[in-house]
């Protein structure tokens, strides 16, 4: 059907990174437009599409569409997720994608959609979808405080890339918050946003050629969550910029596995502490131990989720490695480790837990404050720094672990202490203020009326367009 034929049915294609951290966002965003009558195409390598299929709302008006990746040297046939990949392999896979543009022009002439969404690696999308008519919008799944303090033109003025103690300031125009600086190895970590591997575009590079050449920009937040912020990138960008609302996830279905289940059935209620650095953020040995040494010396119960880079074949055999000696003895009667995947989202909304110590990534801390879950942030990377700064700083809803400035490093009893700030004192005035935010804020998330109110107005936007 050609969009003459209908023209009051709009049609979307969507284009997200093959990471599951971006095509989650994507998947989130389809389903909320399915139910407004959006029709739906989306576009991702062939290894994804199982588990995209078990979470994408599949309306007569939806449709999966196969990618097929390219060969390209140093990554290995078969691998279609930066899940499966080292560094290496996800930096040799935005070669393959970039290699994909005649497959993506000749895809997107036959479905005729009316808009693409895509995401920050397609830098030539926008140029493709001009030719044809078609308009074009990244959709970036990142907070907009980390895109206002990284992804803005002023932080290349004279045509260099930023040294490590220009990226220890925010940019000139950056709103004032309670975001004055960053830490020495939190910088250096913003580094590989400028960083060029193999000839190809740097992040960066790609973000600032979609900023002149695309339509608009899609935002997953919302102005009471980061409006200085998302205002700075309007006025940075000097591009319409559409907020998505934080796009809060269904309440999961199923059942919570059983053995999970009846361990957290044991414990009062909200006195569990539940850690996890999601499926693509990992640790150092040293991390580790410091780590499973402070959960120990709170005294709560915990359920620690470990996860490991796609190199190593025996995790388990890794993890016993790593923990310290007598450890999962000493705890084993209030304590779990674990390595591989888990329902997240269920674990959360179990009665016994009380608190997720997690990563700062954005769609976790939301599954926090939907689940009534206190926040203690320990960020490894990107945008993690500046998500944490924003809830423990501006929101003033959660507790980052202390940390050294130089190098990053935190010893078992910073992890105990940031626990202990909001599962033991919990009658000191500070922990109460920040219980009480966190509430305001979780109460806020889960208002149906205001969240579908964003999807609503974005919907009328992208008509618009």
């Amino acid at each position: 059907m050609s969009p003459a034929a209908a023209s009051d049915e709009l049609h979307i294609a969507m284009f997200p990174w093959f990471a599951f951290g971006h095509i989650s966002p994507f998947v989130q965003l389809s389903n909320k437009l399915a139910l407004h009558g959006v029709r739906i195409s989306f576009l991702t390598a062939p290894g994804n599409i199982p588990r995209i299929k078990s979470s994408l709302l599949l309306t007569p008006k939806t449709q999966i569409i196969s990618l097929p990746i390219p060969p390209v040297e140093g990554l290995p046939p078969g691998l279609d997720s930066t899940s499966e990949m080292t560094p290496a392999m996800a930096e040799a896979l935005k070669k393959a994608l970039d290699l994909m543009q005649p497959q993506v022009k000749t895809l997107l002439s036959q479905l005729k959609p009316h808009l693409v969404v895509f995401d920050f690696a397609q830098y030539w999308v926008p140029k493709i979808a001009s030719e044809l008519g078609v308009k074009s919008l990244q959709f970036s799944v990142y907070s907009a405080v980390s895109g206002g303090y990284l992804i803005v033109p002023v932080r290349t003025s004279g045509n260099k890339n930023p040294t490590v103690e220009d990226l220890m300031k925010p940019p000139e125009g950056f709103p004032s918050t309670s975001i004055v600086s960053v830490e020495r190895f939190q910088a250096e970590n913003f580094l590989y946003v400028y960083k060029s591997f193999d000839g190809s575009p740097s992040v960066y590079s790609r973000s600032l050629e979609i900023i002149r050449d695309c339509d608009a920009i899609i935002i997953k937040t919302c102005n009471e969550l980061e409006g200085p912020y998302v205002d700075h990138m309007r006025t940075q960008y000097q591009k319409q910029i559409l907020l998505s609302g934080p796009l809060v996830p269904e309440p999961p279905s199923g059942q919570l596995e059983e053995r999970w289940a009846k361990w957290l059935d044991q414990f009062p209620s909200k006195s569990v502490v539940y850690c996890s650095f999601g499926s693509e953020t990992f640790l150092s040995d040293d991390q580790i131990r410091e780590l499973s040494l402070g959960l120990e010396l709170t005294g709560l119960p915990f359920f620690l989720v470990l996860n490991f880079p796609p190199d190593f074949n025996n995790k388990d055999a890794k993890l016993a490695g790593v923990l310290p000696q007598g450890f999962q003895e000493r705890v084993k009667d209030r304590g779990i480790v674990h390595t591989g995947w888990v329902q997240q989202q269920l674990i959360l909304a179990h009665d016994s837990v009380g608190c997720y110590f997690c990563h700062s990534g954005f769609s976790s801390v939301i599954e926090a404050f939907i689940n009534d879950c206190q926040l203690v942030l320990l960020p490894l990377k990107g945008d993690q720094f500046l998500n944490s700064k924003l809830i423990a700083g501006d929101m003033k809803a959660g507790v980052e672990v202390n940390r050294r400035g130089e190098d990053g490093y935190f010893g078992r009893e910073d992890v105990s202490d940031a626990v202990k700030t909001l599962m033991v004192d919990i009658d000191k005035d500070p922990c109460m203020s920040l219980r009480a935010n966190h509430r305001k804020w979780g109460e806020f998330l889960q208002n149906g009326e205001i969240q579908a109110k964003f999807i609503a107005n974005l919907v009328e936007e992208l008509k618009a367009l």
